[in-house]
């Protein structure tokens, strides 16, 4: 055995080398996606080719939502950027480190102006093992520290040629692959089935409180779809006017100031040491733009109780609404640990009898009117002062607690799921890089996750 990248004995059937040679062994290429000047903002079109961008780099895959799109003829002429299975891809400036594997989903996409793209060959590496391996710590730091750029971390094809590769043999490669991987097909299983209840939730607002679905079904005396008789009846059968239109007869418009009690954060001296590090959740917008769905399980810092002392609006209790502020304003999530949260949110805390999930919604169909009301010369922000007087349609009680009784299980459950996701993940993160670097070899792991699933 010799030490290995990692500081650790290397097993004598793995061999140490770099990402190039493995790659020039299969094949295969590494290459940067088109520059700007093949591929311009007025090439982007609604309905396409997606065009994979650092933004659509999540956690070793591809966020589709919201990717931007190029025509069918534009994708053939930059046919050399398309995508195929197995496929790494990179975000060549700023966060340099995220990568995402290309599954058989994602075949035929471009990688995008921004990315840079590992192509693997064959018959030498597994491209899932590859990607994990690339997700080591030890491995994702030497990136970011091998970087160039004084303002910005830029990667290019000879800083990932010369990334230090521990190549076991092939087999093995497998088998840690399948390890790993089962933990991610199980998290994703998880994330599927959120995406489901998370638009059965949009769609019940949506329905209800926005097209008035019932209303105007009742009113041309249609059952209404996908309602029981009893939920059906709390709906009237006919509309008046008001200040936002034409709204359900005996529901009235209101400001969502009168809904919840609306507050701000702060952040303490970060020279004062005795502020932080300590046991209360302290969030930023952060904390909510890298979240999949609107659950704020932990945060990536914490406060002392001396910390705490320094923020008005203290720990704000599980069930508050939280939307980013500023730059940018829209990031929603409802707490699920107590948290105190620092200048660039607004928050807001429900009244008795006020549903977390309907101020939730009704914030998400309402981010073109929150930011109209927002200014700032630097970069647009909404004060507390104006967002508590915004308008909307308040429904008669019973119809606001049907609604609660509707969406609050479904949100339960993907509160459950998140937090199983959570832990699957942080099993995989304690395994992976013990398996990556030889450290603990397969049989041991497969003992490992026999006993903890």
């Amino acid at each position: 055995m010799s030490e290995s990248f990692f500081a650790v004995e290397l097993p004598d059937d793995w061999e140490q080398t770099t990402l190039g040679v493995v790659v020039e062994r299969g094949k295969g290429s590494i290459q940067t996606g088109p520059f700007g000047s093949q591929l311009h903002a007025s090439d982007y079109v609604p309905i396409g080719v997606p065009s994979i961008m650092p933004i659509n780099i999540g956690d070793n895959r591809i966020i589709e939502e919201g990717i931007a799109r190029i025509t069918e003829a534009d994708a053939k002429r930059l046919s050399r950027h398309r995508v195929q299975v197995g496929d790494i891809i990179y975000s060549r400036r700023g966060d340099v480190e995220r990568r995402a594997l290309i599954r058989k989903e994602q075949a035929g996409w471009l990688c995008g102006t921004g990315c840079l793209k590992v192509r693997l060959g064959t018959g030498v590496v597994d491209p899932l093992f590859t990607s994990h391996y690339l997700g080591h710590p030890d491995v994702r730091a030497w990136i970011v520290q091998h970087a160039v750029g004084a303002t910005m971390p830029n990667l290019n094809t000879g800083i990932m040629e010369a990334v230090p590769f521990l190549l076991p043999p092939l087999r093995e490669q497998q088998a840690i692959a399948c390890i790993l991987g089962a933990f991610d097909d199980k998290i994703e299983l998880n994330r599927r089935r959120n995406r489901t209840l998370e638009a059965m939730a949009r769609a019940f607002f949506q329905s209800w409180f926005v097209d008035f679905d019932p209303v105007h079904a009742k009113a041309a005396g249609h059952k209404s779809a996908g309602l029981s008789k009893e939920i059906a009846a709390l709906f009237p059968d006919t509309f008046e006017d008001s200040a936002l239109g034409q709204i359900p007869k005996g529901w009235r418009v209101g400001a969502v100031g009168e809904l919840a009690d609306i507050v701000g954060g702060s952040t303490p001296s970060t020279k004062e040491p005795d502020y932080w590090d300590g046991l209360h959740h302290w969030a930023t917008p952060k904390d909510l733009s890298a979240l999949d769905f609107p659950v704020l399980l932990g945060t990536e810092r914490q406060v002392t109780d001396a910390g705490l002392s320094k923020i008005s609006s203290g720990l704000l209790p599980i069930g508050t609404v939280l939307l980013s502020s500023r730059a940018p304003i829209g990031y929603l999530a409802i707490n699920q640990v107590p948290v105190a949260i620092n200048q660039g949110f607004i928050a807001m805390k429900p009244r008795k009898g006020v549903s977390p999930q309907f101020l939730l919604r009704w914030a998400a169909t309402s981010h073109e009117e929150i930011v109209s009301r927002a200014n700032g010369s630097t970069f647009l922000e909404i004060s507390k002062t104006n967002f508590r007087p915004i308008p909307l349609v308040i429904p008669e009680e019973k119809v606001h607690e049907a609604f609660d009784r509707l969406t609050s299980p479904l949100f339960e459950l993907v509160v459950t799921l998140e937090r199983a996701s959570r832990t699957l993940a942080s099993l995989r993160d304690t395994l992976l890089p013990k398996l990556i670097s030889g450290e603990l070899r397969v049989p041991d792991a497969e003992r490992i996750v026999g006993r903890a699933t």
